[in-house]
């Protein structure tokens, strides 16, 4: 049974009945020396009891503040991932044999920043594709496929406008809530000596990503593939090297490197399309409701997972203000594939409500 402390009140209160208790004729009115004497101490042991729950909450990690958290952790060697910079590349146009160094800066119109990290040449047909990443750390960085840019500063040759090719895997620091179900995991499974709950960890302990998934056997007899994602996303190639090296100098030595593979999964979208009947709320509140519980619901997916035709309409049915739909997208439920050449993941695609 948990100890109830008391408050102010309580605590003052009680401390008045036990002076009358012995002082049937003492005075405890508000303006009272007693009272005043009572009313200093209960504050003083309220403090007290305060600092005690506090004090009760820092013995276990999953009620722990920050500070306290972290060094639940350090005793385990679960550390906070850092930010991640996205990654990717950026496809330059030219003249032919036009020189770009390292550090060459382009603009998104959102003022985002990038940087190449590899020096190239203007090849045939007038295009170079260089590695880069983003000057400004975490999700922020992260950008839709063949975003155009602007470099600040154009090397001779080279035209101004440019274009991200790929700009992945911006992954915002860890937060509480993501380092305290690692330690958790760490607590619950022990490290075993290569089993598919240490390559999840490992995997996870990769600055940037943020999900993983073990696959044992998938290729063939010794083989395990680890499937990873950067905030829901397929990661990128930096990211996947990354991961593959931290892993690699962790498997058991007596594994084939080529035994132990690190990939991301093939994305396959799936797009919404469903007419709604609305009562009192308007398409556009609407809309937000049923694309946010959606990508709850895609969220919760793990490559293999078949997306159901009948949850998707049970969330837009689920909606405030949805009367009646008719769904005609997906028409059927969307199978994704796990097996020696496949590893799909269901992604939301386009949700179009009218």
């Amino acid at each position: 049974m948990p100890f109830s402390t008391l408050t102010y009140d309580q605590i003052k209160q009680a401390l008045l009945r036990d002076i009358v208790n012995l002082l049937p004729d003492a005075a405890v009115g508000a303006d009272s020396d007693f009272a005043i004497r009572a009313s200093s101490v209960a504050a003083a042991v309220e403090g007290l009891y305060q600092h005690q729950a506090w004090a009760v909450r820092q013995f276990f990690p999953d009620t722990a503040d920050t500070d306290y958290l972290e060094r639940h952790c350090a005793f385990r060697g679960v550390t906070r991932k850092a930010t991640t910079n996205a990654s990717g590349t950026i496809l330059f146009t030219g003249t032919v044999g036009a020189d770009i160094p390292l550090n060459v800066e382009a603009k998104t119109s959102g003022g985002t920043a990038y940087v190449t990290t590899a020096a190239g040449v203007i090849g045939v047909g007038g295009t170079v594709a260089l590695a880069a990443q983003a000057v400004v750390g975490g999700a922020a960085g992260n950008q839709p496929n063949n975003t155009p840019a602007t470099l600040t500063a154009a090397p001779a040759g080279v035209l101004s406008d440019v274009t991200l090719q790929t700009m992945t895997s911006g992954v915002d620091v860890e937060s509480d809530a993501a380092l305290l179900a690692r330690l958790l995991d760490v607590l619950r499974s022990p490290a075993a000596g290569g089993n598919a709950a240490d390559y999840k960890r490992w995997a996870l302990e990769v600055s940037g990503v943020t999900s993983a998934f073990v696959y044992s056997l998938r290729r063939g007899t010794g083989t395990v593939d680890i499937a990873i994602l950067s905030n829901g996303a397929a990661p990128s190639a930096q990211l996947v090297t990354d991961t593959q090296a931290y892993i690699d100098a962790r498997r058991p030595v007596g594994l084939p490197a080529g035994n132990v593979l690190v990939l991301g999964p093939t994305l396959v979208p799936v797009a919404v399309t469903a007419a709604l009947t609305l009562n009192g709320v308007s398409l556009v509140s609407a809309t937000a409701a049923i694309t946010t519980a959606l990508q709850a619901y895609f969220a919760s997916l793990k490559p293999g997972d078949t997306v159901y035709r009948t949850k998707i309409a049970a969330i837009i049915s689920d909606t405030v203000g949805v009367s009646d739909f008719n769904l005609t997208a997906p028409a059927a439920n969307v199978v994704v594939l796990v097996d020696a050449t496949h590893l799909e993941l269901a992604q939301l695609g386009v949700v179009t409500l009218t």
